[in-house]
């Protein structure tokens, strides 16, 4: 018996590239989903133009300062109350949920963020890579807890950092994997392979107490 498909909206601040590769995976039927929904906080946001083009609709909640959060938070709930998405997408969404609109969704929303969690939540990741001499870097695709940048890991990417790598190098090399991971998250979520049970993941009716891992990593030169 075929699922039905998964219903998504994305949450966007800025370019919305991570938005584009999974709705357009979803257009080539290569993800079981559908992106109902693009909203973003800020109404100048590139992404809304390449969502327009996808022919998805789109919102804006202009945010208005951290004191204006609860009428946020009320206008984007009243977004998706209509959207009604089975997850909820963050890709490159700058605005921390708060506690309790995060816990009302738990498990339903999904974030990626541009570091090898746990180290280097925030901002600035690329910077704090090469000023800390690491040799790998890459990205994360997680649920959204309440701790920020803290929820259940599902899958890491991991490139090699170089010795000639400038914060923009590493920021495209890393941008071009989450645009494969995440839609690949996405997939096992449609599919039914990834659930959210007993307050964790679960990959393949097992629970995912270590993220998968994919090595994009240069083959080392001899």
């Amino acid at each position: 018996m075929s699922r039905p498909p998964l219903q998504i909206a994305i949450l966007i601040s800025g370019r919305g590239s991570n938005m584009a590769a999974i709705a357009r995976r979803c257009r080539e039927g290569r993800i079981n989903a559908r992106v109902g929904a693009v909203i973003s906080d800020r109404p100048g946001a590139a992404g809304l133009d390449t969502a327009r083009a996808l022919g998805i609709a789109t919102h804006v909640v202009p945010w208005q300062g951290p004191a204006g959060r609860p009428a946020f938070e009320q206008a984007l709930a009243r977004i998706l109350a209509a959207a009604n998405p089975g997850i909820i997408v963050l890709a490159g969404f700058m605005r921390i949920l708060s506690p309790q609109f995060v816990a009302s969704r738990a498990g339903r929303i999904l974030n990626i963020h541009p570091s090898l969690l746990p180290r280097y939540r925030g901002l600035h990741t690329h910077r704090r890579v090469l000023e800390a001499g690491d040799r790998e870097h890459g990205a994360s695709v997680h649920f959204v807890t309440a701790e920020l940048d803290g929820g259940p890991i599902v899958v890491q990417s991991r490139i090699a950092v170089t010795a000639g790598d400038t914060e923009e190098s590493l920021s495209a090399r890393v941008q071009a994997t989450e645009h494969i991971i995440y839609p690949r998250v996405i997939g096992w979520l449609a599919d039914g392979r990834l659930q959210w049970r007993q307050d964790r993941p679960w990959l393949d009716g097992r629970p995912l107490d270590e993220p998968v891992l994919e090595d994009f990593r240069e083959p080392l030169q001899s």
